[in-house]
C-alpha cells in the first residue's frame, strides 16, 4: 500500500507530500489545483516513462518519491 507520495518540482507542484491511510483516498481542489499532477506522479513512481515537459520552469529536474507499506 502506498503510504506517503513527496512530488518536488513537478509541473505547479513545487513542493508537496501526501500521507495516505488505509480506506478511500479522496483527492479534491479547483481547476488548475494539481490533482491532474498527482496522477501523473503515480504514474511516474508506477514506472511510466517522464516526460521533459513536467519538470516545473525554472527547475533542474523534478523528483517524486513513494514510501510503500509491504504486508
Amino acid at each position: 500500500m502506498l503510504v506517503t507520495l513527496a512530488i518536488k518540482d513537478l509541473a505547479i507542484i513545487d513542493d508537496a507530500a501526501i500521507e495516505l491511510r488505509p480506506g478511500l483516498n479522496v483527492l479534491t481542489g479547483e481547476t488548475g489545483a494539481g490533482k491532474s499532477m498527482i496522477i501523473e506522479a503515480l504514474s511516474l513512481i508506477l514506472g511510466d516513462r517522464a516526460r521533459i515537459d513536467t519538470i516545473r520552469r525554472g527547475a533542474e529536474r523534478a523528483e517524486v518519491t513513494g514510501v510503500f507499506r509491504l504486508a
